[in-house]
């Protein structure tokens, strides 16, 4: 097996990132978190109360030699909507804002090349505003956010409900 490497995305509300990476050949783990901020060890509910500046994200490890990081990055166009800064669908504020954090110039490369890519398909009619930012450190969320998806379906159900799958659907869907 060779080496794992990692990835680190927000895209909104980690219970609803968690679901497209884990089921992706390749990836090994996916873990949800807070980073971006500037209080160590925050937890749920300070995040969510806007006191540490961080944002729910996904970090991951993959094998790159089953799958690449711009194919992740890829996937993780295709669960946000990357013209939203504000949030992403009906979770709003900063602690939603989507943003690709970065741990090499390899991977800044690709994530740059990448959003210009999709902004040149003119897919959206607003900008990509997306932030692509160096990688801060990731603290996990709460056991009780791990792989929240398969602990609890209906709640996801909702979840998707408020326009992710909807969005998803209507800009990914034979793109």
């Amino acid at each position: 097996m060779s080496r794992l490497e990692t990835a680190t995305f927000a895209g909104g509300c980690f219970w609803c990132m968690v679901q497209p990476f884990e089921e992706h050949p390749g990836i090994h783990k996916v873990l949800s978190g807070y980073t971006g901020g500037t209080v160590a060890n925050p937890t749920y509910e300070q995040v969510k109360a806007h006191t540490t500046g961080h944002t729910e994200a996904i970090k991951i490890w993959f094998d790159p030699d089953q799958v690449s990081y711009a194919d992740l990055v890829e996937l993780y166009w295709q669960q946000t909507d990357p013209t939203d800064a504000a949030g992403q669908f009906q979770d709003r504020g900063d602690n939603y804002r989507p943003v690709i954090f970065v741990n090499s110039a390899e991977q800044q490369r690709i994530a740059a090349a990448s959003k210009r890519a999709l902004q040149e398909r003119e897919q959206f009619d607003q900008p990509i505003v997306t932030k692509i930012q160096v990688v801060q450190p990731f603290y996990p969320a709460e056991a009780r956010h791990q792989q929240f998806y398969k602990k609890h379906p209906e709640r996801m159900a909702q979840e998707e409900a408020g326009g992710r799958a909807a969005f998803i659907d209507q800009h990914w869907t034979n793109h």
